[in-house]
């Protein structure tokens, strides 16, 4: 996926991609260049990371025919994260015919809870010629 797009999101954010299965995928991202004004990690790049993460997990579970989009996200953020890097662990809830859902849990690099997310993604037929 990361060679599918090598001016994407992903790449700008610096977010790389450790596990991926359907059940779980799991990936990191520096805070570095991902902060708000104030220095701490923004929670947008949190987001980001979790909808990364998540999205992976239900194209992995969608396969080569099909394709997996975005329906909803929402995040809980608990603590700042201002230097070292952030996990994503994404773990499905549900995966379906048409709906992918995942928990993802963002920790920072003393495995503290910064942000959790949850994901739900539309698993449909790829349009002709994609």
């Amino acid at each position: 996926m990361q060679a599918m797009n090598p001016d994407s999101l992903l790449h700008r954010m610096g977010i790389e991609i450790v596990e991926g299965t359907p059940d779980r995928v799991v990936g990191r991202m520096p805070v570095a260049g991902n902060t708000q004004p104030y220095g701490l990690l923004h929670g947008g790049a949190s987001v980001v990371l979790a909808e990364t993460l998540g999205s992976i997990g239900a194209a992995l579970h969608a396969g080569p025919e099909r394709i997996a989009v975005g329906l909803d996200i929402n995040a809980t953020h608990h603590r700042a994260a201002r230097s070292g890097f952030v996990t994503g662990t994404a773990t499905a809830l549900s995966l379906g015919g048409t709906l992918a859902s995942y928990d993802v849990v963002i920790t920072d690099d003393q495995d503290r809870r910064v942000c959790t997310c949850r994901i739900t993604c539309l698993v449909r037929s790829a349009a002709p010629g994609s």
